[in-house]
C-alpha cells in the first residue's frame, strides 16, 4: 500500500480505470495491480487471468471503489488500477 500510496502522490505511472488498466495487463506494461474490494466479479476474473498469465503481481485491497477514488484524489470510484 505504501508503494501505491507514493504513487499517487507523485502521480507517475498510475493508469486508473479497468478498461484502461486491462490494457496495459495485456500489454505486460504493469508491475502492480490493484482492485478495491468491490470489483465486479467478472472484471475481477479477467484481470486474474491475465496478472497470472504474465506474472503480474495483483492486489485485493481492503478499500471499496470510492474510497480508492477519494485515496487517488479524483471525484469518482475507482475499481482497478495499475502501476507502471
Amino acid at each position: 500500500m505504501k508503494d501505491l500510496k507514493e504513487a499517487i502522490k507523485e502521480n507517475k505511472g498510475v493508469v486508473l480505470g479497468t478498461q484502461r488498466a486491462l490494457k496495459k495487463l495485456k500489454m505486460k506494461s504493469l508491475k502492480r495491480i490493484y482492485v478495491s474490494s468491490n470489483v465486479p466479479e467478472e472484471v475481477l476474473e479477467d484481470i486474474e487471468h491475465y496478472a497470472k498469465l504474465y506474472n503480474i503481481p495483483l492486489v485485493k485491497l481492503k478499500e471499496s471503489n470510492e474510497e480508492l477514488g477519494v485515496l487517488c484524489r479524483k471525484p469518482f470510484s475507482v475499481s482497478v488500477l495499475g502501476l507502471e
